[in-house]
């Protein structure tokens, strides 16, 4: 028998790897990537049951189990203003199936006020978009007979350090944006933190103070009531919910503005092909008409944005927000 040519030889055992190859990947289990998600998800989120921000992590929870084929569990973990939530989820696995519901005051001013804070933001999280934008409502109680921003500049004046402001404890965004608004206008005002923005609203609606920077969603009904008198809004646009609201920008304080947000984030090291594919979902819920309703609704703006965006606020606004903290001498002991 004649001896095959080193030709065939070389086809032959060219073809046998290839088979070979052939099996081997057909009989490789799907990457992780490949099957993402495959169990429920969990959002870590910094409130309570009930709130505005919980009721729109459940719509837009119940929407992306639609995209996603998985449920996503809301884990709610409130107190120590953020700081529970924002450790627990920096700990957890970097699997993808673990985010967290970030509020801005918790991640960017925190960390200037609490000395012994064991997060380190930029290094511990992979931002995934921004959500929302709240704006505030500075309001008064309708007993001062003030009107407007000018008139309350004015009674501060004439009254100085009789005018309290309310806010839902110390470092949060209202002490923050009555902080700045005391610093902006040259008035005496003194801070009264009490136990949360729903108790903060319930001291002015007392009289306990005369003011205080709220939220859309826990002011309204108040002010449509005529119980408490809105003065401003603390953005630089108008609100949506009360259009006829100038800001304080456009009430003589020109730049002010006090905005926080929510976004969403992983810990450090998830997988940038599922950070991928939450960002891409979310972005299109944000789109929903009855999301965005339902975010108005509470006072909210929908955002949207890219992980590179998100990571460029959260340093930029840490950075202001250290400056801010500092001069006003804010910390937590």
């Amino acid at each position: 028998m004649n001896a095959l040519p080193l030709a065939r030889i070389a086809q032959r055992l060219m073809l046998a790897l290839v088979l070979l190859a052939s099996a081997l990947l057909a009989g490789t289990p799907a990457t992780a990537a490949d099957t993402y998600p495959d169990k429920y998800i969990r959002w870590i989120l910094p409130f309570p049951p009930g709130g505005g921000t919980d009721t729109l992590s459940r719509i837009m929870a119940a929407k992306l189990r639609n995209t996603l084929g998985q449920t996503i569990i809301i884990d709610n973990r409130p107190g120590a203003a953020g700081n529970i939530a924002t450790m627990l989820a920096a700990k957890a696995p970097n699997d993808g199936y673990t985010m967290l519901m970030g509020f801005s005051t918790a991640l960017v001013v925190n960390p200037a006020i609490y000395p012994d804070l064991k997060v380190n933001i930029e290094h511990d999280f992979a931002p995934i978009t921004l959500i929302a934008d709240a704006e505030y409502v500075l309001v008064v109680n309708p007993s001062l007979k003030i009107n407007s921003v000018k008139e309350l500049i004015a009674y501060g004046k004439a009254h100085p350090g009789q005018l309290n402001y309310s806010s839902s404890g110390v470092g949060g965004p209202l002490h923050l944006a009555g902080a700045l608004f005391a610093d902006r206008t040259g008035l005496k005002l003194v801070h009264v933190p009490a136990n949360g923005g729903a108790a903060s609203i319930l001291s002015v609606l007392n009289g306990q103070t005369q003011m205080a920077f709220g939220s859309v969603a826990s002011t309204l009904p108040f002010i449509k009531a005529g119980k408490l008198k809105a003065l401003a809004v603390s953005g630089l646009k108008r609100s949506t919910v009360l259009p006829d609201l100038p800001t304080l920008d456009q009430s003589g304080l020109p730049g002010f503005n006090v905005v926080s947000w929510y976004g969403l984030l992983a810990p450090s090291g998830t997988p940038q092909l599922v950070i991928t594919r939450i960002h891409d979902e979310v972005i299109k819920l944000l789109g929903d008409p009855d999301v965005r309703q339902s975010m108005e609704r509470e006072g909210l703006t929908p955002v949207g944005s890219t992980p590179e965006v998100f990571a460029a606020r959260l340093k930029a606004e840490t950075q202001e927000w250290a400056k801010i903290t500092k001069a006003f001498n804010i910390k937590v002991e």
